[in-house]
């Protein structure tokens, strides 16, 4: 009986043992394909980037950012978060990139290029040599080819990836040559033309006896009668008139010559002092015609035009020096705009101007300037422009207020966008994009501003782009790398680089060639700062990178 329980057991054992066995092959070939397949369907995982480190390294050359160590590349280039560069991952066993030394170059491989040796944490820090920054960080090599354009870049410029112009809105403009026109908006008063406003006065005293034009505003005519004068001096005159006529005509045959030589110019005397008195050559030829003196004497208007003012009242008592009435003629206008001063100076006689009114919308008056007035109104900082209108169909009123468009012709010429220019003050800068994702501050001489452009006198070329929003944080970045570069003894300025087209070439910021003692061109950037140099960087901790 026990014999016969063992041998169940025994077999029951032998069954189980097998299906162990398959169901671990079955376990291990699962994690091994999970292991295998994960990073391929799922690249973008940070177990994928754990799992796939080591095949990766393996198979392909791996660049991995020291600050972001998640963020991993298969070429070479700067971090997109940080703008580091990014540093080799090396396979485990072997020493890193910058403690080999470079193998000899051979038929079948080329030896890469270094340029220098940086501080990824402070790319200012350039050295000839492999060591330790400043900050305790490795520097890490830069290789010609990652940097093809270096060299020829001026001091300032700044590299920024494609990813990181995304994320902060880089937008760019074109720097072209074109036809530039702007209009001068200003508003204006109509009022009336002083060379055509007459003034009617009696040039001798005496009393209206009746008037014929009785309101202001009333059109006359030339020639059209406004009052009748009753003056005693203007009928003596009269009498002495008709006296010299008389004996004109009967001295005229006389025998002796000066006799009738003084009737005649006492008759011309007293015709012309009547003349001067504005009456008529029409009244003295009736006068002198009918032989008696009138009590009255009519005066006429002088223009076409409209009665301005009027103070002629039946029975008034005048003196010569009373404006009896002020006549107008509208046949044209003057227009008196208010002109910034800035703006003057674009503002020019003869320069043709378009005028609106509102209460005549879509049509347009034409005229020109006619005088620029001396004086600026202290109080509204502007400057009076006299503009010429004509008025043909008396559509135009005086006292309207109008809008006035003077047209300024700059020609053609070199023009940036507005937005572009950053200016300090001092100095006017543009960022001019490169190749490759670099940006140069370019310093830019400025002349007028026409609408939302700038034109440009010098520093840039027709065709090249320049930044037109985000510029503020690109020259942010530019200065902090300026900043870095003098305080580590670098010679970056900002915005140094020598204009587009100029003769001036800008300075080499690559290796120069080897100098006796073993130094190169970029010795002068192994001075190391001092401590408190270095804790007085604004934004910058060093405090961690020695640890």
């Amino acid at each position: 009986m026990r014999r016969s329980n063992v041998e169940p057991r025994r077999d029951s054992k032998r069954r189980w043992k097998p299906a162990v066995v398959i169901t671990f092959l079955v376990l291990v070939v699962a994690v091994t394909g999970a292991v295998y397949l994960f990073p391929k369907l799922f690249p973008d995982t940070r177990l994928a980037r754990l799992l796939g480190t080591k095949e990766e390294a393996k198979a392909q050359d791996i660049y991995y950012c020291p600050m972001h160590p998640d963020y991993k590349s298969n070429k070479p280039g700067t971090c997109p978060i940080c703008n580091m560069t990014l540093v080799k991952l090396e396979p485990e066993g072997q020493h890193p990139a910058h403690e080999q030394q470079p193998a000899p170059a051979t038929g079948a491989t080329k030896e890469r290029k270094i340029l220098y040796w940086q501080d990824a944490m402070n790319p200012a820090y350039k050295s000839d040599k492999p060591g330790k920054a400043p900050d305790g960080m490795d520097l890490v090599p830069v290789y010609a080819d990652e940097t093809p354009s270096a060299e020829a870049l001026p001091p300032g410029t700044v590299k920024i990836s494609p990813e990181r112009q995304q994320l902060i809105g880089v937008q760019f403009g074109q720097v072209s040559r074109r036809a530039l026109s702007r209009t001068i908006r200003t508003a204006g008063k109509v009022t009336y033309d002083e060379t055509r406003v007459t003034r009617v006065q009696a040039k001798v005293s005496g009393w209206i006896d009746r008037v014929y034009v009785d309101f202001a505003g009333s059109l006359v005519t030339r020639g059209q009668p406004l009052f009748s004068l009753y003056s005693p001096e203007l009928v003596s005159t009269q009498q002495e008139f008709l006296l010299a006529s008389r004996a004109k005509d009967h001295l005229a045959d006389s025998s002796v010559k000066e006799i009738a030589a003084n009737a005649a110019s006492l008759y011309d005397s007293s015709r012309e002092r009547l003349r001067l008195w504005d009456i008529t050559d029409e009244q003295i030829q009736d006068l002198e015609r009918r032989g008696t003196p009138t009590k009255t004497l009519t005066l006429y208007s002088p223009i076409t035009g409209f009665v301005v003012t009027r103070n002629a009242f039946p029975g008034q008592r005048v003196t010569p020096e009373a404006e009896l009435y002020s006549i107008a003629d509208l046949r044209t206008l003057w227009v008196l705009a208010d002109v910034y001063e800035y703006e003057v100076p674009y503002v020019r006689l003869g320069q043709a101007a378009t005028m609106t009114l509102t209460y005549l919308p879509g049509k347009t008056f034409a005229g020109k300037v006619t005088y620029i007035y001396p004086q600026l109104d202290n109080a509204t900082r502007t400057l009076k422009v006299r503009l010429e209108f004509p008025n043909p169909r008396d559509e135009l009123k005086p006292d309207m207020y109008a809008n006035v468009d003077l047209r300024i012709d700059y020609g053609e010429h070199l023009a940036v966008p507005q937005e572009a220019v950053l200016d300090s003050g001092i100095e006017q800068l543009v960022f001019v994009a490169r190749e490759d994702g670099y940006f140069e501050p370019r310093k830019v001489k400025l002349g007028p501003k026409v609408g939302n452009l700038y034109v440009v006198l010098a520093g840039v070329k027709a065709g090249e782009r320049v930044v037109t929003s985000a510029n503020f944080l690109i020259d942010s970045e530019s200065q902090l790398k300026s900043a870095l570069g003098a305080m580590t003894g670098g010679h970056a300025a900002h915005g140094g680089g020598a204009p587009a087209g100029s003769s001036e070439k800008p300075p080499s910021p690559g290796p120069k060639a080897a100098q006796p003692g073993g130094q190169t061109g970029h010795s002068q950037h192994q001075t190391r700062p001092s401590a408190p140099q270095m804790q007085e960087m604004p934004g910058v901790d060093h405090s961690k990178h020695g640890q």
